[in-house]
């Protein structure tokens, strides 16, 4: 399916084909993924990490079940070659493990604490400077690279 599978097509096939590994058993999801070789690593927590921030932003990536994977984020990003998000990554890490009371303060459980939360939100920085990297590192074309020199890591 990978050899047959236009390009822009690549990778939604590949992130499908890992979620139907998770299937709905969310609450090990961090294990089941852990345990998969560091290419389909990758693969599946870039993909989580695209569809917050291009969803959210960062708060919403790290307040989500997504931000579980936030420590793997930058080496998942270097091993597609990825360099400058992988960067980006760890920054947003660092500001989050740093800010995680300002920014948390909020976040009750509630759509109105979540919504509150972007007020004046240290993240923000960094979700223009994620946008404004497509122009320099395609993360999609990237992947599709990664995943065509190293489709063997992706049969299961």
């Amino acid at each position: 399916m990978i050899d047959s599978s236009e390009d822009d097509d690549l990778p939604q096939l590949v992130f499908d084909n890992l979620l139907q590994n998770v299937g709905d058993n969310y609450k090990n999801e961090f294990n089941i993924v852990t345990s998969w070789n560091k290419s389909r690593q990758a693969i599946y927590i870039i993909w989580l990490l695209e569809g917050e921030v291009n969803n959210g932003g960062f708060n919403q990536f790290y307040f989500n079940s997504s931000g579980q994977f936030s420590e793997l984020v930058p080496d998942a990003l270097k091993r597609i070659g990825a360099i400058k998000f992988a960067d980006l990554a760890g920054r947003a890490n660092a500001t989050y493990q740093l800010e995680y009371d300002k920014i948390t303060e909020h976040q009750d459980g509630t759509l109105e604490g979540f919504s509150k939360s972007y007020e004046n939100n240290p993240l923000d920085v960094y979700d223009d400077e994620f946008y404004d990297l497509y122009k320099e590192e395609n993360l999609i074309d990237l992947q599709i690279k990664y995943i065509r020199l190293h489709k063997g890591d992706f049969i299961n």
